[in-house]
């Protein structure tokens, strides 16, 4: 492993690029997107030093609140983990495959390669978008075209990171099933072109390749641990969070194809099932509708299902005009979460329904 970085000369394009990495980091700090939970921090924080070893000093870590899949990592030692990866990853195994890949991209400094190349081509302002948190989807067509590590980079990353993996004790074909369960949100989208909906996707070679070259650098490794039911435990605090984010992305084939993945891997979580049939209320096409009442119906039956499920039953109920119905889902759903922020407009709609 490479010894420990030590801050470059000011007056050097490294140095540079360092000084507006602390810019950019400052304003991290104080966005409001940032997720100020110490015990997950430190969490999210142990499992990268057992990845980064004697780098783990150097590298200051972010929790940022978005819905996307992505985590970066920038040459001044910040790295963004985003709660839409945190979603998906099924145990730490399969975050460490994503960190460790990002920690090689810092140990081998190759975002000063990237950075050299978009400065060249005055593309600076999208490498900056790269590591910004407001803006960034907007501009992933961009991304894809103007700034991504070359191939090389990419694939010298992943062998990078399988090896921290299986040095901290992680299963190491973990990697490859990071990709496998990105490829079915990737193939459910309805337009094709996944660079336009998460970062990650924007910026990497194409996931068919990724998961069978980590498949295989990973059949030469020990396995490991995954940690999946710590992970789990971890993350059932956050979960109802971003789920909900989760349904307001509105790329709804992408979510229904997560929330299906999910439900299959944890069949007893009512959480799942409610906000898939929250995505299919929303789509509201063909038979959507009834898609959705039978997930809230489904929900209900596991228990312990959150209040959202009772509103989504009496949206359905209120639009088919079914008043017995919708009066009973919406009392219910007071019931549950009284201080809930539209309950005005759930009271008003039982006042409509009179007595």
């Amino acid at each position: 492993m490479p010894q420990r970085m030590v801050r470059p000369d000011a007056a050097s394009d490294e140095g540079g690029l360092w000084a507006l990495m602390d810019r950019e980091e400052a304003k991290l700090r104080r966005s409001p997107f940032s997720i100020r939970d110490q015990e997950l921090h430190n969490y999210i924080l142990e499992i990268i030093c057992r990845l980064a070893g004697d780098h783990c000093p150097d590298i200051r870590v972010y929790l940022v609140r978005n819905r996307y899949f992505n985590a970066s990592m920038a040459p001044n030692g910040m790295m963004q983990v985003w709660s839409g990866l945190m979603l998906r990853v099924d145990n730490e195994a399969q975050l460490a495959a994503v960190l460790g890949h990002e920690i090689g991209h810092y140990l081998q400094r190759h975002t000063l390669d990237s950075f050299r190349d978009a400065r060249s081509r005055s593309a600076f302002g999208v490498f900056l978008g790269m590591f910004g948190v407001v803006g960034l989807v907007g501009q992933l067509a961009n991304v894809a075209g103007s700034f991504a590590n070359s191939r090389t980079n990419e694939q010298q990353a992943d062998r990078i990171g399988l090896t921290l993996m299986s040095k901290a004790g992680y299963d190491p074909a973990e990697a490859s099933k990071v990709w496998e369960n990105l490829l079915l949100e990737a193939k459910a989208n309805p337009a094709g072109d996944p660079t336009k909906s998460s970062p990650m996707f924007a910026t990497h070679p194409p996931m068919e390749d990724r998961k069978a070259n980590l498949a295989q650098l990973a059949a030469a490794l020990p396995r490991g641990v995954t940690n999946e039911k710590i992970w789990q435990e971890k993350m059932s605090a956050y979960r109802h969070e971003w789920l909900n984010e989760e349904v307001k992305r509105g790329q709804f084939e992408e979510s229904i194809a997560l929330l299906s993945r999910l439900m299959l891997r944890s069949p007893m979580q009512p959480d799942f099932v409610c906000a898939r049939a929250d995505v299919y209320r929303m789509r509201a096409s063909n038979a959507d509708l009834d898609a959705a009442l039978a997930d809230y119906h489904a929900a209900v039956a596991l228990g312990k299902e959150p209040p959202e499920t009772h509103r989504g039953m009496g949206m359905i109920y209120r639009q088919r005009e079914q008043l017995a119905e919708t009066r009973k889902s919406f009392t219910r759903y007071l019931e549950l979460a009284p201080q809930a922020p539209d309950s005005a407009m759930i009271k008003n709609y039982l006042e409509e329904l009179g007595t």
